[in-house]
């Protein structure tokens, strides 16, 4: 009986060894160093995304605070991205100041 359970735990670590020697041989050819920069590079990416979103998130979150101290101290709204660089209605526009002459 003992004999047998040698057996069997050998046969289970050889088929264990076997397959570990497997995976680090396939991962040393040219197709398995290629799998494995492009998981890197996958995960880089993705890590970059990420700093990104919140980078993102807290500008418009200090954006946001900024405008509000303004509103606070000045009692004037920020206009808007949109509302800064659409053109003024045709009615505001004055012409400007015509400049005196020195002899004038």
């Amino acid at each position: 009986m003992k004999r047998m359970f040698w057996l069997g735990v050998g046969l289970a670590a050889g088929a264990y060894i076997a397959r570990r020697a497997q995976s680090a041989a396939e991962s040393l050819t040219p197709a398995g160093i290629g799998a494995n920069l492009a998981d890197g590079l996958r995960e880089l990416g993705a890590g970059i995304g990420a700093f990104g979103a919140e980078v993102r998130a807290g500008m418009a979150e200090r954006e946001h605070e900024l405008a509000v101290m303004v509103e606070r101290r000045t009692g004037d709204r920020l206009p808007t991205l949109g509302e800064a660089l659409a053109d003024p209605p045709a009615h505001a526009v004055s012409s400007p100041p015509r400049a005196r002459r020195a002899g004038a």
